[in-house]
């Protein structure tokens, strides 16, 4: 355990390191609320797919105003010169006629994977859609700024290398991330074709400030008691932030790291939705592990990622959104169960505990399990993979009462197309436990209140669940 009074130093530097701006010049801007203003306006007039129908001499009134924007805040971001120039190019040319949006060129000339300074801002305007925001390839405008601390720094250059990879603070933003969304992908760019993607932004204030909200009504609700570090970890914002950089680099590059199946895992394929979840907890499981192996080493945050780890997956993940295809949510029941069913975990007396000296062990096997799947995946068949994957769920897991792939291979389409077998997964495969649908009701209304939280917005719901720690 790390020494409360020097970590928490230790922790106060930090933090002082990495605040977020006052106010910033940029956000009551004229230049930006202009710019601002003519986004949200255009969005008014764009369909689903970013045309513009009807309204062309006010489309291209609009238009002009945010190109005109553009090029008045240019000087504050001469690093994305090049950018910013063929961006205005890419707005006139389609105002010519209002069709589909095809921002390729600017979208090619902007890098911020080449200028990861701490503080360094960024204004990004694309048609885009937002992932778990607007599904519409409308018209955004972003002010942000990057976050990279020189711990963060210093593990990037050595061996978790990931030079595609962007740490970021909202400053301002427009409707398509008063939301859930926090990231920010070149893929949902409106473009001619697709071109090799170099870089991926995630907002790491938002998750923070969504994590210290859910995570401490939950610690609340369930009557955890915090060890002091991940109450401290709670209480802080830029800590938190820290901490999610350093979870968000080492899972990222996971994803194209171990012993996979042959096909890049997550790309343009169609799987039953479990694979999912166990694609995304194998690289937040690989995440926890390399903290345990950190912690020794003596990084300060790597304690905390295992913190930020467990309660976001138990907590937050597992209840959020829909029941339909949920992989996320299937991913933190998963890791509940696996604790609660090795007495890690406990829910006694309605009341949470755990063994935290008994909690990387657990972790650590059930990455191992997963590891072990896809390791044995090389040598199997595609639809054998996916039986065995099955298989790895449902020993800790419940499967609904009605599902065809609990009764075994005898009842599935084996000899078929693959698609047979997504299409036979229930919506609901694994249904919420009772321990889940109570904590749900408890819990979903300040989980849906998170929605386009920020730095500035965000924090603990009740800051008196900070101070009860464990002894």
């Amino acid at each position: 355990m790390v020494n409360l009074i020097s970590w928490a130093g230790a922790g106060t530097a930090a933090a002082a390191e990495t605040a977020p701006s006052r106010i910033d010049d940029l956000v009551v801007d004229r230049h930006w609320s202009h710019l601002k203003a003519a986004a949200t306006a255009l969005q008014a007039l764009q369909s689903a797919d970013g045309c513009v129908a009807d309204g062309h001499d006010e489309a291209r009134a609009l238009v002009e105003r945010l190109t005109a924007s553009i090029e008045a805040l240019a000087p504050h971001f001469p690093h994305d010169a090049d950018y910013l120039a063929a961006l205005v190019v890419d707005f006139r040319r389609w105002a010519e006629t209002f069709g589909v949006p095809d921002f390729l060129d600017s979208l090619q000339a902007f890098h911020p994977e080449r200028h990861r300074v701490h503080g360094l801002r960024h204004l990004v305007v694309f048609p885009m859609y937002t992932q778990n925001g607007s599904t519409s390839r409308l018209v955004e405008a972003v002010l942000l700024e990057v976050i990279w601390p020189e711990f963060i720094a210093d593990l990037e250059s050595g061996e978790h290398s990931n030079k595609l990879f962007v740490p970021v603070r909202f400053l301002d933003f427009t409707a398509g991330y008063d939301t859930n969304s926090a990231v920010l992908f070149p893929e949902t760019v409106a473009m001619r074709s697709v071109p090799q993607f170099t870089w991926g932004a995630i907002f790491a204030d938002r998750e923070a400030a969504r994590f210290r909200r859910v995570a401490g009504a939950a610690a609340a609700i369930t009557g955890l008691a915090l060890p002091p570090e991940a109450a401290a970890l709670l209480a802080d914002q830029q800590l938190a932030e820290e901490t999610f950089v350093m979870w968000d680099l080492i899972h990222d590059r996971t994803h194209m790291h171990g012993d996979l199946p042959f096909d890049p895992f997550m790309i343009k394929q169609r799987m039953p939705f479990f694979l999912y979840s166990l694609e995304e907890l194998r690289c937040d499981l690989t995440a926890f592990r390399e903290a345990v192996r950190l912690e020794g080493t003596g990084i300060g945050h790597a304690r905390l990622v295992q913190y930020a780890i467990l309660f976001d997956r138990i907590f937050r993940f597992a209840i959020t959104g829909s029941r339909v295809r949920n992989y996320d949510g299937l991913g933190g029941q998963l890791l509940f169960a696996w604790l609660h069913q090795r007495h890690v975990l406990h829910w006694t007396d309605n009341r949470l505990s755990i063994d935290w000296n008994g909690v990387a062990g657990a972790v650590t096997a059930l990455g191992e399990a997963i590891d072990d799947l896809y390791w044995r995946s090389i040598d199997r068949p595609k639809v054998s993979h996916w039986l065995a994957a099955y298989a790895l769920v449902s020993s800790t897991l419940t499967p609904h009462p009605a599902s065809v792939w609990a009764r075994g291979a005898g009842a599935l389409p084996v000899d078929g197309p693959p698609k047979g077998l997504t299409d036979a997964v229930l919506p609901d495969e694994f249904p919420l436990s009772m321990f889940y649908e109570a904590l749900s009701r408890k819990l979903g209304d300040v989980i849906r209140g998170t929605a386009g939280i920020t730095a500035s917005t965000g924090g603990a719901a009740d800051r008196g669940v900070l101070g009860q720690s464990a002894a």
